[in-house]
């Protein structure tokens, strides 16, 4: 087949440099016609010829080998670690992928138009960039001489349709009785603070968390690259950061992103995720009135979390850590941490309230914790549950406000 595709790859590459106006739909039909017109092609059945008629077209009009990548909708992840070397992850399972570019010089060309469409640069100069493809995929690119084996590049999928609460409820990721908790915390408009691992999905449980923001309030969206998808919300501005020209000059970055929605008269502020001096911006927000705003971060629990965030505000200010602390505990009220699983499930594993700070500690209230408990249906093996713990919320003003009765954890279904 790799003989036909050459050979039929030339043919095109001839036909547009005489019809290089040609639609898409022209341009398929004659790579296909061409092909049913081939005694080679006699021997495949209908769908392999479809199949080499794709892979011809998009090698012109689409992202060439990534392109049935792209397409399918069970992978999640496409990990280019060489032109040749492609690896998947498909449902938790990450395998060799079926295809590989041509050349590094294909590969090196896909990049600079993805990276184009979004008015991204990527150079020896500049060799890291993080940009999105039409359909809201995440892409990192890292280039040589920082690769040593050839261009890098890196694309999260995301589900074409946002993930629901009821979606997780049902994938197991997270208790009923606690996703309805979560969701009156938001309705209630405390802040939220979601952590993780890389792949634990917290752009996808801040998806599903802002389908309880009313309809009737106006988001801001803040993000390095726009993955959120608040499709339940009308009233949205949706703000991604911008690097810098050639010449060093219009770099966006975060923290103006952050300042500038101040000026948006947005109800709540959501920022994807904070990675370093923004995070002291976003602390800002969450302090002046933006109550119900939401953010990510990395860390491997909701007390870790805590400790990055106060690196992430040192390293671009000269505030005391005492100040930065009581910042942190004066902006954020809950805290929902993340993680993946042995089994390749994404759960939540932790809700905590973070309620204050005193005597050179944080004040966390565990409201729900994992266990792992007995299996009802597999003997000697157990699985993880996400359990209340039936601490009160300490906390209360905004919950009762929003008239949800005893505010307890596990009071979340009873009452309001």
């Amino acid at each position: 087949m790799d003989s036909l595709y050459y050979e039929h790859k030339r043919r095109t590459e001839q036909f547009l440099d005489l019809h290089g106006d040609a639609s898409d739909d022209e341009l398929l039909s004659k790579i296909e016609a061409e092909l049913w017109d081939d005694e080679r092609c006699l021997a495949m059945n209908n769908r392999d010829r479809r199949k080499l008629a794709l892979r011809i077209f998009h090698s012109f009009r689409g992202l060439d080998a990534l392109q049935p990548l792209i397409d399918d909708p069970d992978i999640t992840e496409i990990m280019i670690n060489r032109h040749d070397v492609i690896f998947i992850e498909k449902e938790g399972e990450i395998t060799h992928a079926p295809v590989v570019f041509d050349s590094q010089e294909k590969l090196e060309n896909i990049i600079q138009t993805v990276v184009g469409r979004v008015n991204r640069v990527v150079n020896e100069s500049s060799p890291m960039v993080d940009a999105r493809l039409p359909d809201g995929s995440r892409v990192h690119v890292v280039l040589p001489p920082i690769s040593l084996d050839g261009p890098v590049m890196t694309i999260r999928k995301f589900p074409p349709r946002p993930m629901t609460m009821d979606d997780l409820i049902a994938r197991g990721a997270i208790s009923r009785e606690a996703a309805e908790f979560l969701g009156r915390c938001v309705r209630s408009k405390y802040n939220v603070f979601i952590s993780g691992g890389t792949g634990s999905g917290k752009t996808t449980f801040v998806n599903a968390l802002s389908q309880f923001i009313p309809a009737e309030e106006r988001i801001i969206t803040i993000e390095d690259s726009a993955e959120l998808q608040l499709v339940t919300l009308p009233n949205v501005v949706r703000l991604e950061t911008r690097n810098a020209n050639m010449e060093g000059r219009g770099k966006i970055d975060m923290s103006d992103l952050i300042r500038a929605a101040l000026r948006m008269r947005p109800n709540r502020i959501i920022v994807g995720e904070v990675r370093g001096p923004e995070a002291a911006d976003m602390l800002q927000a969450m302090n002046t009135g933006h109550d119900g705003s939401l953010s990510t971060g990395h860390a491997n629990s909701c007390r870790d979390m805590l400790s990055r965030l106060e690196t992430m505000v040192l390293s671009g200010s000269r505030v005391p850590l005492e100040v930065i602390r009581q910042q942190i505990a004066s902006a954020i009220e809950i805290m929902v941490h993340l993680g993946r699983l042995r089994d390749r499930s994404r759960r939540v594993l932790e809700i905590c309230e973070l309620a204050g700070y005193e005597n050179g500690d944080y004040e966390l209230n565990p409201l729900y914790v994992s266990e792992d408990q007995p299996h009802p249906e597999q003997e000697g093996r157990s699985r993880h549950a996400l359990v209340s713990t039936g601490r009160d919320l300490i906390k209360a003003r905004k919950w009762t406000m929003a008239g949800f009765g005893v505010p307890a954890a596990d009071s979340a279904g009873k009452g309001g």
